[in-house]
């Protein structure tokens, strides 16, 4: 599982668009399973999965229908279409809602629904944007838990997500882009380790602690009126800073992916 992450207009949206083989290449050159995205467009679409951003079901059809007629661009014989609609429906938890009209299903109900839609061809490569968006936690972990189940069938699953620690759990890989070029690449843990440490020490902004801090030469980053301290040993530098800086309250706590995030695409809104 691969994630591209970036913040809003950083390319992410642009670059899945390319690989689905919806907009050109305008420069470089780039293949998916093999074959070239501006020359083998319809055998790429046939081996591929999309999951879009926004729900795009046809609400004049049922559970089951949406899920049967999205299987005829594929080909699928009807006999072997119908099988798989009831694998997928059980797959996603919706089989006793195969008879209910889409527009009355949930917000989480749907997203499962369209996952489901997006692997009637059992697809290699699975496109994800922004999958959970708008969930609720149970229906996100539900989620969670069948993209993992897709990931040990084979499944190749390409992720653009705002949530990070959905990224920081699901995926083995993972870019982050803006202005359109790739800022860091690696793995989750690898990349928070590179850029943060394993650990933030959070402490009130104050002359007397920017000065500790450089004394001891450690990394900080000034945040509004709290210092964010990048360590490798929290316990080592909160009782340095307790002791000797004259500190009387800070706290410590594990590096995730959004303080990479945030240190590498800055925190001013982009729209």
């Amino acid at each position: 599982m691969f994630g591209f992450l970036g913040p809003n207009g950083a390319g992410k949206t642009t670059t899945m668009r390319m690989i689905q083989c919806i907009s050109p290449v305008t420069g470089g050159s780039l293949e998916v399973l093999d074959m070239d995205v501006s020359t083998c467009q319809r055998e790429i679409k046939s081996h591929m999965g999309v999951v879009p951003q926004e729900n795009n079901l046809d609400e004049d059809f049922t559970v089951y229908e949406n899920l049967l007629v999205y299987s005829r661009y594929f080909d699928i014989p009807k006999d072997e279409a119908e099988k798989r609609v009831e694998e997928l429906l059980d797959f996603v938890q919706l089989l006793e809602k195969k008879d209910v009209m889409t527009e009355s299903l949930s917000g989480g109900m749907k997203r499962r629904l369209v996952l489901a839609r997006a692997l009637i061809n059992r697809p290699d490569v699975l496109i994800l944007d922004e999958p959970t968006v708008g969930l609720d936690p149970q229906a996100r972990h539900l989620i969670w838990e069948k993209l993992r189940n897709l990931k040990k069938q084979g499944v190749t699953i390409v992720l653009t997500s705002h949530y990070l620690d959905e990224v920081e759990k699901l995926c083995d890989r993972l870019v982050v882009m803006d202005n359109g070029k790739i800022l860091v690449e690696g793995s989750p843990m690898g990349v928070i380790e590179e850029f943060i440490g394993s650990d933030i020490i959070e402490a009130e902004n104050n002359p007397e602690l920017l000065e500790c801090l450089q004394q001891k030469e450690a990394k900080y980053e000034i945040i509004g009126d709290t210092v964010h301290i990048y360590a490798d040993n929290a316990r080592e530098i909160s009782e340095f800073l307790l002791m000797e800086c004259s500190l009387s309250k800070i706290s410590a706590r594990p590096a995730t992916l959004e303080d990479v995030f945030l240190k590498l695409t800055g925190r001013r809104l982009r729209e």
